[in-house]
């Protein structure tokens, strides 16, 4: 069972992803930037879920076996699972990434 505010988020993250995809060029840049949003909203809240962890995985490979994380990665499209594992890498590694460091 994933947690409610990570489930939600992620379920906002692939809607918006399912809708880029499908966009028309008038509605393209705008559904891309409402997927960026949630897609980082998520990465905050997989952030907060992992800092209250009493056991917090010091590997990104252990990391992915939590099940929460595993479920995410099973739900996630190939084309975004490389971006997740690097957001989740730095979460691991208690780094965070700049505003403008972000995908474009």
């Amino acid at each position: 069972m994933m947690h409610a505010t990570l489930e939600k988020a992620l379920r906002t993250v692939l809607d918006n992803w399912e809708k880029m995809k499908k966009s028309h060029e008038d509605d393209a840049a705008d559904d891309a930037e409402q997927f960026e949003a949630s897609f980082y909203k998520w990465i905050e809240a997989v952030r907060q879920w992992y800092k209250e962890l009493e056991q917090k995985p010091t590997s990104l490979e252990d990391a992915l076996l939590l099940p929460e994380m595993a479920t995410s990665m099973e739900l996630l499209p190939v084309e975004l699972q490389l971006n997740f594992e690097t957001e989740l890498e730095l979460i691991v590694e208690g780094q965070e990434r700049m505003e403008d460091e972000r995908y474009d």
